[in-house]
């Protein structure tokens, strides 16, 4: 018989004190995850999104911020999205925040590694935070596409395209080009 060791589940607050260095960890339900870094194609798509999304909104109030943000989704969980905006963010009393908890958008980059979580366990977490409007998943070995989009305050539209397609988010009043999401140069 195995026996488990029982562990207190830590808060966000506390796991945001931690400096884990160099390496990179995710807060899931009152349990560290340590992350691996991605792949060169991961980084290169992720910084496409980030570039698209800084250059559009520069002085609207929403910034795009990259990985090194995280998002609290609730009192047990901190997430890392390869891309969030924010709102209303600007202030330089949030220069020094690790984390905030009301995300408008957000990117996952998928990989075979984080596909399951990212498409189920954040995705919920995501959709419970009432800042959000749309969670976009971005497939890079299919280059497509798929958006979670808020409808009503309980409702979503869930569509995933499979062929080229130039993502709308009207939350932000902005489009993105398939082609500038997936550029390789």
């Amino acid at each position: 018989m195995v026996t488990l060791p029982d562990y207190p589940l830590l808060n966000a607050e506390d796991f945001l004190d931690i400096d884990f260095g160099d390496r990179k960890a995710e807060l899931d339900n009152g349990v560290i995850r340590m992350m691996a870094g991605g792949s060169a194609r991961h980084a290169q798509v992720q910084g496409n999104i980030f570039v698209a999304l800084a250059t559009r909104l520069r002085g609207t109030g929403c910034t795009p911020y990259n990985s090194d943000m995280a998002a609290r989704t609730h009192d047990l969980s901190i997430r890392y999205p390869d891309v969030t905006v924010y709102c209303g963010r600007g202030d330089p009393k949030n220069d020094d925040l690790k984390a905030f908890d009301d995300p408008r958008v957000i990117f996952e980059v998928l990989s075979a590694g984080t596909a399951r979580t990212d498409l189920r366990v954040k995705l919920d977490e995501y959709k419970a935070l009432a800042s959000v409007d749309s969670v976009v998943f971005v497939d890079i070995a299919a280059e497509r596409v798929r958006i979670v989009q808020r409808i009503g305050p309980k409702a979503w539209s869930d569509v995933t395209y499979d062929e080229p397609f130039d993502l709308s988010l009207p939350a932000l009043q902005l489009t993105i080009p398939h082609d500038e999401i997936f550029a390789r140069d």
